[in-house]
C-alpha cells in the first residue's frame, strides 16, 4: 500500500499517480536508470516533450510500461496530437506502439486523436527527443466596442451583449443539442442567440464563442453538442458552424471560438489579473481549461476527464474509453454517486445522475456525516490529482466550479485538497491557490470573457444597421 499522508476514507484502494511517479523516481535512482523522453506532436510547431528516468530494459519492465503508458495518455489529453515519439527505450516504444494500435488497449485514444487532427495516429521511435515548442496565440482580454459573447452548453445556451467590457444584456435559453441528429437545430439556436444579442447594440464589432468540445482554428472538431449528427454531415454542417453563423450577423465581423473550459480559465485570469490558471468544472464530466503565464489560451486540449489520476487496477471504468482511474469517475457527479454505497447512502436507482447528486447534496446541507465522508474522500482524490496535474501545467491558481462543488460540499472538498498539498506536497501548497468563484463571477465573467476572445474590427467595417 502506498504511503499517503492523507488517505481517502471511502477509497482505500486509491493509488495516486503523483505518488506513484514520486516513488518510481526514488526506486529508479537506487539502481541507476536511463533517460526516456516521450513527445506528443500536433505538427512541426506544436510539440511537448516530457522526460523521466526509468529502469534499464529488463530490470522491471512491467513497472516501466505501466508508468510510461500513463504518462503517454496524460500528454495526449492535456496537449493533444496525433503522433507520439519515444526516445531512450525500444522496449517502452514497442509497448506504447502495441497499446495504441487498432485493437490495442488504447485504441480509443488513438482513434479520437486521429479524428480530431485529421491524420492517422502514429507512434515512432527516435534517437533524440524533439524540443518542446508551442507558441500560445494571444486570445481574449479585448473589451473595446460592441461585442457578442456566446456560450454553448449541453443543456442551455447563453448569450450576452457586451459594450466596453460591461454586459448590457444576457439571456439563457434551454435547448437540447445532444438529442438532435439534424444540425439545422443547433445552427438555428446559435443564430437566434447571436441575432438577439446583436439587436441590443448599435453594431457588432466582434463575436466570441465558448463551446463544449474540441476546437481547432475556430473549427468544431468533436463535441457532444453534435453527438447524434451523422459523421458524414460534420464536414459540411458542423466543422464551421460558428464561423458560418457569425457571417450571418456580418460578413466582416471577427469571430473567435474556444473550448468552454479555456474560456472559464480566461474569465478567472481576468478576474484575478494573473496567469497560470487551471480551471476545472465538476459536473456531468470533468472539464478543464488553462491560461498560461502570459495570460494566453494555449490551444491545448485540456480534456482532464480522460487524464488518469489513479493507478488502482480495480478503479471504476469509464464507459466511453474503457479505461480505469481517469478523472471523469472522480471529479463529476459519477464520482459522488459511486461513493454513496461506501458511505452507507442508498440512492434510488430510478433517479437520474443529477437527481442522485441532489440527494447527497441535501444530506450535506444537513451536515450528514455520510455525505461529509463522500466530499472529504473526493477532496483527498483532488489534492493528489492537482499534484499530478502540476507535472504538466505551471499552476498558480486552480479555480473549481460545476454542480458537484455547489454548497458546503465544494468547500469541504477544497479544504481536504489543501490538506493533501500541505502535508504531502508542501512545495505546491506554498505556490498554488485553490478557489471556487462566486456565482456572479461565473455567470457574468464567463460571458464577458467569451465576448473578449476576438480582436474587434473597426466600427466602419462592422456595422449591422
Amino acid at each position: 500500500m502506498m504511503d499517503l499522508k492523507v488517505r481517502p476514507t471511502l477509497d482505500q484502494g486509491f493509488q495516486p499517480l503523483a505518488v506513484a511517479l514520486r516513488d518510481f523516481a526514488a526506486d529508479v535512482k537506487k539502481v541507476g536508470g536511463r533517460r526516456v523522453s516521450i513527445s506528443v506532436e500536433r505538427d512541426a510547431e506544436k510539440i511537448e516533450t516530457f522526460s523521466l528516468d526509468v529502469f534499464p530494459d529488463g530490470v522491471d519492465d512491467s513497472r516501466n510500461f505501466r508508468i510510461s503508458e500513463r504518462v503517454v495518455k496524460t500528454l495526449l489529453w492535456v496537449y493533444g496530437g496525433a503522433k507520439i515519439v519515444v526516445t531512450g527505450s525500444k522496449a517502452i516504444y514497442e509497448h506504447i506502439r502495441s497499446a495504441y494500435r487498432e485493437g490495442g488497449a488504447r485504441a480509443f485514444d488513438a482513434d479520437f486523436m486521429a479524428t480530431v487532427f485529421d491524420r492517422p495516429f502514429e507512434v515512432a521511435f527516435a534517437d533524440a527527443a524533439p524540443e518542446s515548442r508551442w507558441s500560445a496565440r494571444p486570445v481574449g482580454r479585448h473589451l473595446d466596442g460592441c461585442r457578442i459573447g456566446f456560450d454553448a452548453g449541453g443543456s442551455d445556451r447563453k448569450v450576452s451583449a457586451v459594450v466596453d467590457g460591461e454586459a448590457r444584456f444576457s439571456e439563457e435559453v434551454v435547448w437540447h443539442p445532444k438529442l438532435s441528429a439534424d444540425p439545422a437545430y443547433q445552427r438555428a439556436g446559435i443564430l437566434e442567440s447571436l441575432r438577439t444579442a446583436a439587436s441590443k447594440m448599435p453594431r457588432v464589432d466582434a463575436i466570441g464563442v465558448s463551446t463544449a468540445g474540441v476546437t481547432i482554428d475556430n473549427r468544431m472538431m468533436i463535441s457532444s453538442l453534435f453527438l447524434k449528427v451523422p459523421k458524414e454531415l460534420h464536414a459540411e454542417h458542423v466543422r464551421n458552424v460558428y464561423i458560418d453563423c457569425a457571417r450571418e450577423i456580418g460578413a466582416d465581423i471577427p469571430v473567435e471560438v474556444a473550448n468552454d473550459g479555456d474560456v472559464t480559465a480566461l474569465a478567472g485570469a481576468m478576474e484575478l489579473n494573473d496567469g497560470c490558471v487551471l480551471g476545472i468544472a465538476m459536473g456531468t464530466s470533468e472539464a478543464g481549461g488553462y491560461v498560461d503565464n502570459a495570460g494566453n489560451i494555449t490551444g491545448w486540449l485540456n480534456e482532464l476527464a480522460f487524464v488518469p489520476i489513479d493507478l488502482n487496477p480495480d478503479a471504476m471504468e469509464d464507459e466511453w474509453s474503457l479505461d480505469r482511474g481517469c478523472g471523469v469517475k472522480y471529479f463529476s457527479q459519477d464520482g459522488v454517486i459511486k461513493l454513496a454505497p461506501e458511505a452507507g447512502i442508498e440512492l434510488d436507482p430510478a433517479l437520474s445522475p443529477a437527481e442522485k447528486l441532489k440527494v447527497v447534496q441535501k444530506l450535506m446541507a444537513g451536515n450528514d456525516p455520510r455525505a461529509r465522508a463522500i466530499y472529504e474522500t473526493l477532496g483527498v482524490n483532488f489534492g493528489y490529482a492537482i499534484a499530478y496535474y502540476a507535472l504538466f501545467y505551471d499552476i498558480r491558481h486552480v479555480l473549481v466550479m460545476g454542480r458537484v462543488t455547489s454548497g458546503d460540499g465544494g468547500v469541504l472538498l477544497l479544504n481536504k485538497a489543501r490538506e493533501v498539498l500541505r502535508l504531502d506536497f508542501p512545495e505546491l501548497a506554498e505556490k498554488i491557490e485553490l478557489a471556487i468563484p462566486d456565482e456572479h463571477s461565473r455567470r457574468v465573467g464567463q460571458s464577458v470573457a467569451a465576448a473578449s476572445l476576438a480582436q474587434a474590427a473597426s466600427p466602419a467595417a462592422s456595422r449591422n444597421e
